[in-house]
């Protein structure tokens, strides 16, 4: 709801545009409050009935997470605005003294129902263990202090909610790179509704939205979504004169479930498209990424 309200003020801040009402609805993801987030990732499960309002003409424009979107593309809708990136980072939720993941004491717990998550802290720290975090920012925050030593959140729901505290870190991207699209809010719309993509156009951030076409190409390009330990994250510079390219640096890092296994690496390019899926094939093919997706499936 926080982020619907952000893309209807940025839309009313347009002279002119359409008055907006907000639509609730619930997805599978908000009932099945039981299942593993790992359960579930890449399915969409997040998105999916709001998606199926805009088609059915029940909503105009959809607002997602934009890592929470399935790396296809849904037939019948287009991703028309990406608003400008919050903080892309996770971060670290635990109390005082410990500020960092590798302040942890040996053997703490950390709460988090992501695999990439849990990968890259294997990969940093392989004395750690786990347990499955679920709910909405202040649910997991309580969580986090009431049943294990350390958590892990995004720092663009902490910088929405505006809940800061001196118990949230942020990790340095070179030790735990985000979910695709983390920070990124996606505005759909369907793809023959041309006004509103014209709206749309005009609330649309340009460096954001070339970062998600990047890492979103990355990762529909290993045949497995998010529900791998995945990540990328892209940065564009935009040209300092008109009709000039953008320059783009998109990191990239596929591990094993366990993180006993994790390989990374960058590559920098124009066409934010290409960029993804190159990268995405040199991590497959050329860095071992291949042989780690067979041992994730067992």
């Amino acid at each position: 709801m926080a982020q619907s309200r952000e893309v209807a003020a940025c839309l009313a801040a347009l002279e002119g545009s359409p008055p907006t009402q907000l639509l609730t609805v619930s997805t599978r993801g908000d009932i099945l409050t039981d299942t593993p987030i790992s359960a579930m990732a890449g399915t969409g499960v997040w998105v999916k009935e709001v998606q199926a309002a805009v088609i059915a003409g029940d909503a105009d424009i959809a607002v997602h997470s934009a890592k929470d979107l399935p790396s296809m593309d849904t037939p019948g809708l287009a991703i028309g605005a990406v608003l400008e990136r919050a903080d892309p980072r996770d971060a670290l939720v635990c109390p005082t003294p410990f500020t960092s993941v590798f302040d942890l004491p040996a053997g703490a717990m950390v709460a988090t129902g992501s695999t990439r998550r849990r990968a890259q802290l294997a990969w940093l720290r392989p004395d750690l263990t786990f347990r499955e975090l679920r709910g909405n920012l202040h649910t997991r925050i309580e969580k986090i202090r009431s049943s294990a030593t350390a958590g892990i959140v995004a720092m663009a729901a902490v910088e929405r909610l505006d809940i800061y505290d001196q118990d949230i870190h942020p990790i340095r991207t070179g030790w735990m790179l985000p979910q695709v699209g983390q920070g990124a809010l996606a505005v759909e719309c369907r793809e023959e509704d041309t006004e509103m993509l014209e709206w749309l156009t005009r609330i649309d951030n340009e460096k954001a939205h070339l970062e998600l076409r990047a890492e979103r190409a990355f990762l529909r390009n290993f045949q497995g979504g998010c529900s791998i330990p995945a990540a990328a994250l892209a940065s564009a510079v935009l040209p300092a004169a008109p009709h000039g390219s953008a320059i783009l640096e998109i990191k990239g890092m596929i591990a094993s479930m366990d993180g006993k296994a994790l390989v990374r690496q960058s590559l920098m390019g124009i066409e934010p498209e290409a960029l993804g899926k190159t990268l995405a094939h040199d991590l497959l093919y050329r860095q071992g990424g291949e042989i780690l997706i067979d041992v994730n499936r067992g």
